[in-house]
């Protein structure tokens, strides 16, 4: 067990001893890279705990409390990947970084009672690690207990959707560079459309290798399961905070989603908007064509 390892098993104790002490705390337990066997956790992964908690708005009003575990260099609250809560990030000392997911017993319960949602299924699925377990309620959140998620391709509405979507934007984006907004610009390129683009990734993905395929959640270890040809682009897809570099990055974008996406509508048998897309192109080209008379 190296240094960075050893640290954090004893953060772990001291989180154990800290909830043991807290009666609102009924258990808490590791998800994420430090409890899974598959893509376990490095030197460089943070420490994600979920604590179950009668009350778990307090521990997002108030930050006082992460002083009975140890000594924070910083910590703010943001939303949870999937946007579903909040959760709140602990830089401790020593660099040592955890995400506690505050949720409510009830809520848990209901879930365990319903049925996960996907995105917690499949968080599940990989592997948890329970701390403490004050009411033997954690069970439900064992592993063995929840199915992988099935997943399920797009509807033709909604991959049609996403299609006229980012052409849509692309076009965006172009009228934003003309008129040399760059921070505009280079958001929609390299964050909305970027998006999208994931998005699209992930269906393809599915497409061709299966519904088994494992395209993990929002991006992780997109170099291994997405396809070559695609990754091989993305070196071209991100832009400097330049005007020109955006164009570029804008042109390599739509390059890629066009020839991406019309594989994947053909795949699943979905027909595919080639008008749109022509026209969309033409615009961003007349734009571009507009910015060099300028």
């Amino acid at each position: 067990m190296d240094e960075t390892q050893l640290a954090y098993e004893q953060l772990i104790d001291q989180i154990i001893s800290w909830a043991r002490e807290q009666e609102n705390v009924r258990a808490a337990i590791v998800i994420g890279s430090r409890a899974r066997k598959d893509h376990p956790a490095d030197r460089w992964s943070d420490l994600d705990v979920l604590i179950l908690a009668n009350d778990p708005q307090r521990y997002l009003d108030d930050s006082e409390w992460v002083r009975g575990i140890g000594v924070p260099w910083l910590t703010f609250v943001e939303p949870t990947g999937d946007g579903s809560g909040f959760e709140r990030r602990v830089l401790f000392e020593g660099g040592l970084d955890v995400d506690f997911a505050p949720v409510s017993v009830a809520e848990v319960r209901a879930m365990a009672e319903q049925g996960f949602p996907p995105g917690v299924q499949d968080i599940i699925r990989r592997g948890v690690r329970i701390l403490i377990d004050k009411d033997g309620f954690a069970r439900y959140l064992e592993p063995a207990g929840i199915e992988s998620p099935v997943y399920q391709p797009p509807t033709d509405s909604r991959f049609l959707n996403l299609v006229h979507d980012f052409w849509y934007h692309a076009v965006w984006a172009a009228k934003h560079l003309r008129r040399r907004e760059l921070w505009w610009a280079k958001g929609g390129c390299d964050g909305h459309l970027k998006y999208l683009l994931q998005q699209m990734l992930e269906w393809h993905a599915h497409a061709v290798k299966g519904p088994e395929w494992d395209t993990w959640m929002r991006g992780r270890f997109l170099e291994q399961w997405a396809d070559p040809r695609a990754v091989a682009a993305l070196t071209d897809v991100y832009a400097h905070y330049d005007g020109e570099d955006i164009w570029r990055a804008l042109q390599a974008t739509m390059d890629l989603f066009a020839w991406l996406a019309p594989e994947t509508a053909e795949l699943l048998g979905y027909p595919y908007p080639a008008t749109g897309e022509q026209q969309a192109t033409a615009l961003v080209k007349a734009l571009y064509m507009e910015r060099e008379q300028s």
